[in-house]
């Protein structure tokens, strides 16, 4: 009965090692895929911060352009519609933000659209998702993408003759009014909160 028992011990003994082994290499996969997604969600943190700059810094540029379309008849609509701002700046705002989340910007492109444009950015990141037990992980670095929009929120009604005092209601909230020919420019950067908002979309 001994030798019976440690027959069965040493018959044993290989079936516990492979299933430790086992045991461990999934912890090792399950460790590699929440590394991969933490990765991933950093990513995705990156980029959406930086579309968001480049929409908010596209938008501070509007101010001269928008009061100067106040100042000729159907000036406003044909800013809303036809208007491209120069997404120079914008993109160089994106990629200061990409690079304070150890990325860089693939590509930022601007999509102009009637009350709404956007601003698509792809990022890819510095760093990689790090040395674990899938192959190639040590050096895959992460492409995200995030498409922010600027999106004009206001009624408006001209008071009289273009040139001459704007009244704006935008969201409901308490209404304000725009003279195109007494504006300074320097309160743009509170005025375009209220007239343009930012914020992240799908696609």
């Amino acid at each position: 009965m001994r030798r019976q028992a440690r027959t069965d011990a040493g018959q044993a003994f290989p079936i516990y090692i492979v299933m430790v082994a086992g045991l461990l290499f999934l912890a090792c996969a399950f460790f590699a895929v929440g590394k991969a997604s933490a990765t991933r969600n950093g990513a995705q943190g990156a980029a959406d911060a930086a579309a968001l700059a480049a929409a908010q810094d596209a938008r501070d540029t509007l101010g001269p352009p928008f009061v100067a379309a106040l100042m000729t008849p159907g000036g406003l609509h044909e800013f809303l519609q036809d208007y491209m701002f120069n997404a120079v700046s914008p993109c160089a705002q994106a990629q200061r933000f990409a690079s304070s989340n150890r990325s860089d910007v693939e590509s930022c492109t601007p999509e102009y659209g009637y009350l709404k444009d956007r601003m698509h950015v792809s990022i890819r990141t510095r760093y990689t998702v790090g040395d674990t037990v899938i192959p190639g992980t040590e050096t895959r670095q992460v492409i995200a993408r995030a498409t922010a929009v600027i999106e004009f929120r206001c009624g408006y009604k001209f008071k009289g003759d273009p040139g001459e005092p704007v009244n704006f209601k935008c969201d409901g909230r308490d209404g304000f009014s725009i003279d195109p020919t007494d504006f300074d420019q320097s309160s743009w950067a509170a005025l375009s909160k209220a007239i343009f908002a930012v914020h992240l979309v799908d696609g």
